[in-house]
């Protein structure tokens, strides 16, 4: 029996959170090194892509409950959704428009871009805030929970509750969706083997008559839909606040690194790593090992190797390593 209790209390606070943390750092590293291996540019205004995409969603959601509409049980904010990927393809296809297209056309070296992101990332944090406010917004409605910590003591009779949040499964599942379209059209549509084969080599891509125009909005167009999305969960499995989708960027760019930097099978895995070793080492395991340890070894203390305010920390050391020991990361990359 305490075997069970704290294989659920590992459930309840590790296994289920990492896997929607992971699922959305997932989509998050998905845009990155779709963006890194088509455009070729490490773009450091994705974490305040996300951030415009989920805001739009925000306001979206306020303005439908203000107007008595509804999904039932579940979020106001997955109807919202499509209009926030709209505003942000719009966003994200103006600047390239405005800003990138120019260093595009003067064949500037990829530092440059990174250098241009970063002012396109403080003009986006910027304007989110001046739009939205910085403070935590809250805009998630419907059923709460899928099953309930209660519930589950009484069906098992074990002193340990199981706790799924909606918004968890929902994330899981939009993740999946959004994962096996984006694969459907890499590898099936005409457009998506043009991309491929832009990425693969852009002279002999353009020798074959690919327009890198088109393949340029489609890149941001999913780009966008993926940063959209995957802030959207995220908003709705914790909150809203702007600075935070600026803080993701670390976790986000450290699991498209770690799984292999232009590989979206990599950007995938390595969003899971990511979750998993910052949940796994913020984590205090006091109550699990209290039902498994012996009764003379029971800890006194949290056992805690790191503090929750320090979860980020633990995305940059495997970053570093990770830099350091085999650049190309898992699915062998283009090394950074």
């Amino acid at each position: 029996m305490d075997l069970l209790n704290a294989l659920v209390a590992l459930s309840n606070f590790v296994i289920v959170p990492a896997i929607a943390y992971g699922s959305q750092l997932a989509l998050g590293a998905l845009g990155v090194t779709l963006i890194y291996g088509i455009l070729r540019f490490s773009n450091f205004a994705h974490g305040d892509t996300m951030a415009f995409g989920a805001m739009i969603a925000v306001l979206v959601t306020w303005g439908m409950q203000a107007a008595g509409v509804s999904f039932g049980p579940l979020p106001t904010a997955l109807l919202a959704l499509p209009f926030a990927i709209l505003g942000c393809i719009l966003l994200v296809l103006i600047t390239d428009r405005f800003v990138y297209r120019f260093y595009r056309e003067q064949k500037a070296k990829p530092v440059i871009l990174v250098i241009v992101s970063m002012g396109v990332m403080f003009i986006m944090n910027g304007l989110v805030r001046f739009i939205i406010g910085p403070d935590d917004q809250r805009f998630s409605d419907g059923a709460r929970f899928l099953i309930k910590a209660r519930d589950f003591k009484a069906w098992t009779g074990l002193s340990e509750g199981l706790a799924i949040r909606t918004s968890q499964v929902i994330t899981v599942v939009v993740a999946v969706a959004a994962v096996a379209a984006l694969f459907w059209f890499l590898n099936k549509t005409r457009t998506g083997k043009s991309m491929r084969a832009y990425s693969d080599n852009e002279d002999l891509a353009l020798l074959s008559g690919i327009n890198p125009e088109r393949v340029v909005m489609i890149t941001w167009i999913l780009v966008a839909a993926l940063a959209t999305t995957a802030g959207v969960l995220y908003g709705l499995d914790k909150s809203f606040k702007p600075f935070v989708y600026f803080q993701l960027l670390l976790p986000i760019f450290a699991s498209a690194i770690v799984g292999g930097l232009g590989s979206p099978l990599g950007a995938i895995a390595g969003g899971f790593i990511i979750a998993f070793s910052e949940v796994t080492i913020t984590y205090a395991w006091k109550k699990v090992l209290t039902y498994v340890a012996p009764e003379n070894l029971e800890p006194s203390g949290l056992v805690q190797l790191l503090s929750t305010d320090y979860k980020f920390a633990v995305s940059f050391v495997i970053l570093l390593i990770v830099l350091l020991f085999k650049p190309t990361g898992l699915f062998k990359g283009k090394a950074v």
